[in-house]
């Protein structure tokens, strides 16, 4: 795994039909990812940010159904996961306790 993915194990895995989804990776989002959400409502935890950003970025493909279904806990942590994603990487490693 590279920084430039993350997978999350769910706490509630997400029902779709007959398939469970116990994990989801998420990417790094491009910048075209982006489009249309304001990028401080992501840094937020905004719930309809997310909505439309993480069908775009995850493995397996999150419907907005699934993202608007998900446990919070198991919200936040995409979320948390996605504003490290925005963070510069020289920002984050000056963050890091020494």
């Amino acid at each position: 795994m590279t920084d430039t993915n993350k997978t999350i194990i769910l706490d509630q895995p997400i029902k779709r039909g007959e398939q469970t989804i116990t994990e989801i990776t998420l990417r790094k989002p491009s910048a075209g990812e982006l489009r249309g959400v304001p990028m401080m409502q992501l840094m937020q935890i905004d719930v309809a940010a997310l909505a439309i950003v993480l069908p775009r970025i995850t493995t397996p493909t999150l419907t907005t159904a699934d993202v608007n279904g998900m446990d919070p806990a198991d919200l936040m942590q995409a979320g948390l996961e996605v504003c490290t994603f925005l963070v510069p990487k020289a920002q984050l490693a000056a963050s890091q306790p020494v």
